[in-house]
């Protein structure tokens, strides 16, 4: 797949996205040491504040400062209005302390950190939209990113509704709309965006080539699908569509894994580094997620729930996300900092930009820390889930070290 440079915002605008990311899966984790796993539910205050800080904090600004940099250079169109991007994660960090600290103290402060938070994505998905309005013709990944915007964006309108619920400004069944809203953002948004970003991250730092595309497209409309089905589920109650909602989603899963192993298989570039150890981990714990979901179907348990979650979030999204991070942070920075310098002087390889035994001891502690919380989680150990957590919040400081490293790299 053709990606151009030419439309590439300046990297000042994207580092912040990146940098505040890292920040908050610092906190995160750092807040991780405050919990009772014996007293933890799936829905209590403390599990509702860490989720939406770790998934709107780290998650979602890490995407957000991605895509800003993708989606010009994949659609090969400027943006339509790149200095939004400034206002987008001062909105985005504002609401989502709003937020988790309305979760854990004040519910009153819900809804203003719900609006806020909804003003941030509001304008990224217009300006997403504004941007790809200017392209001419659609292809794979424009058709990914209009999918995952607008799922995004029902995805919202069922947050604000859930905010003002809990809030007590609404009388309305948060319950009815809390599978609806998880799989609108987790499923259709997250999911699909990562799905996207794969079919142009994955080739582009494998070197792979001459292989279809034809499992990801199937992918990508059976996804849609199964996010639909449990939506609808949602609001109607209906048991049919809520397991035909994840039974697709399942078969989405598989078509996307095959994308992937053709992806591997086609590879050129064969480095055993910190982005294929992690896109490793990363793919193992989806697998193992999926297989603890079957289990959860047919013997419900609180913990098995919580332990699900923890490895679909710390394993699956945070190693996805971290494992990316090695790789764009340098080439945005070389493209930006040292291109303009080939032919007048040494410049460095994109390789040198990377600290090697920085990033295995990241990948050591947060591997070991996400496995020890994991057990300690099915269990019911706290003991046991606090050492982890410890591990954890070692990688997490790793991740930023590097991360400010590769920046800042001359």
């Amino acid at each position: 797949m053709a990606i151009s440079q030419d439309f590439a915002p300046p990297f000042k605008l994207i580092a912040p996205y990146f940098i505040i990311g890292a920040i908050f899966f610092v906190v995160s984790v750092a807040l991780l040491f405050g919990f009772d796993i014996q007293n933890l539910s799936s829905i209590n205050s403390s599990t509702l504040s860490w989720v939406h800080l770790f998934l709107l904090g780290f998650v979602m600004m890490v995407i957000f400062g991605a895509m800003a940099q993708l989606v010009p250079v994949v659609l090969e169109v400027g943006h339509f209005a790149v200095d939004l991007y400034y206002v987008i994660y001062p909105f985005l960090f504002i609401g989502t302390i709003l937020m988790a600290y309305g979760f854990l103290y004040s519910a009153a402060l819900l809804p203003y950190g719900g609006i806020v938070v909804l003003i941030s994505l509001l304008i990224f998905v217009l300006e997403t939209f504004l941007t790809i309005k200017k392209v001419k013709k659609f292809n794979l990944v424009m058709t990914s990113v209009v999918i995952a915007n607008t799922f995004l964006f029902f995805g919202l309108i069922f947050g604000i509704l859930m905010a003002l619920g809990f809030a007590g400004t609404i009388s309305i069944d948060i319950y009815s709309l809390l599978k609806a809203h998880i799989y609108l953002v987790l499923g259709g948004y997250v999911g699909i965006t990562i799905m996207g970003m794969s079919l142009i991250l994955l080739p582009m730092f494998w070197l792979s080539h001459s292989f279809t595309w034809k499992p990801v497209e199937y992918a990508l409309a059976v996804m849609s699908a199964g996010v639909i089905s449990v939506v609808i589920s949602s609001l109607s109650d209906s048991v049919f569509f809520e397991y035909l909602g994840y039974m697709l989603s399942l078969a989405a899963l598989i078509l996307y894994f095959y994308q992937i192993y053709i992806i591997y298989k086609t590879r050129v570039r064969i480095e055993n580094d910190i982005y294929l150890h992690s896109m490793l981990v990363s793919y193992i714990s989806l697998v193992v997620s999926i297989i603890l979901g079957f289990v959860y179907l047919w013997f419900p348990n609180p913990n098995l729930l919580l332990s699900i979650g923890w490895i679909l979030f710390v394993g699956y999204i945070s190693f996805i996300i971290i494992g990316h991070l090695y790789k764009i942070v340098p080439f945005l920075v070389w493209y930006e900092r040292f291109s303009p310098l080939i032919g007048k002087q040494k410049v460095p390889m994109l390789a040198d930009m990377v600290p090697v035994k920085s990033s295995k001891f990241q990948f050591m502690f947060t591997t070991v820390g996400m496995v020890i919380c994991f057990f300690g989680i099915l269990f019911g150990y706290n003991d046991i889930f606090k050492i982890g957590v410890s591990f954890l919040f070692v990688g997490s400081i790793f991740v930023i070290k590097d991360l400010m490293y590769m920046i800042n790299f001359r």
